[in-house]
């Protein structure tokens, strides 16, 4: 049995590049996947109208969603309202911002909120998750069946990608990343740096891998508009980046990672 995901991230309603995120729709709905995963940033500015037409477009989408929000999912303009209430947009829009799960199919998935709407730093838009958090994830994690194949969601890198086009910095991240890799977490997905990657956490039996998607809007940071599939098989994970010729979506990278046994 193949199990198959679309991993999405980073479209920015609002600044979305349209015919990309137009032909995505169309991708994910004759792919036949078990679920639909979008890592963060639907907006580009958390208006209450990029709200509306990201439920417009995820609306559109078959099958079963799982959705966390980005940095950009906080009102930008709106100060007051990203500082005390900063994801009730994206609640009231979308869905749950705290934390999401979707258990069934022989995988388990979980997604956590790393973007914060106020920090103590100057930079806010960099990521956080804290120990509560990653209690609950993994806590989540251990009571689904052992066979489960385990992914965590999240919309900002835990660690650092090498050589990538800008930074994370999430605090906590390492720890967390370390926690979720020993609770033999599979893949944890993201978002945020706007280019695709895969790489193993140098933690527990380094099986457990971070996966980055790109990005559906016009803020391109050296790569073209796109997502990822991933596809589980056996032994074997496959991931394969699409980018967005212009007409269509065909691979732009390909990873095969090693999954580890049950």
């Amino acid at each position: 049995m193949t199990i198959r995901f679309a991993h999405l991230s980073d479209i920015h309603f609002g600044g979305e590049n349209q015919a990309a995120v137009a032909a995505a729709a169309d991708h994910v709905n004759n792919g036949q996947f078990d679920l639909v995963i979008v890592s963060g940033d639907l907006t580009r500015y958390g208006e209450k109208p990029e709200f509306e037409a990201a439920a417009e477009w995820l609306a559109s989408l078959k099958g079963p969603k799982l959705v966390t929000p980005g940095n950009h999912d906080a009102p930008y303009i709106a100060v007051a309202e990203r500082i005390f209430t900063p994801f009730h947009r994206f609640e009231q829009a979308i869905g749950p911002a705290r934390a999401q799960s979707h258990l069934g199919g022989g995988f388990a998935v979980r997604g956590v909120n790393t973007a914060r709407g106020a920090q103590p730093r100057l930079n806010w838009s960099k990521g956080q998750i804290a120990a509560g958090q990653v209690r609950e994830a993994t806590a989540w994690f251990r009571r689904a069946p052992a066979e489960c194949f385990r992914i965590l969601v999240c919309h900002h890198p835990l660690m650092e990608m090498i050589g990538g086009p800008m930074t994370a910095r999430v605090w906590g991240g390492p720890a967390a990343a370390r926690a979720f890799a020993e609770a033999r977490v599979d893949l944890v997905l993201s978002g945020h740096i706007h280019a695709p990657f895969t790489w193993p956490y140098p933690f527990g039996d380094g099986k457990t891998y971070a996966v980055g998607a790109g990005t559906l809007s016009i803020r391109e940071r050296g790569v073209p508009p796109g997502f990822n599939v991933v596809e589980i098989e056996g032994a074997a994970i496959r991931v394969a980046a699409l980018g967005w010729g212009g007409s269509h979506y065909e691979p732009y990278r390909t990873w095969s990672l090693d999954r580890r046994p049950v």
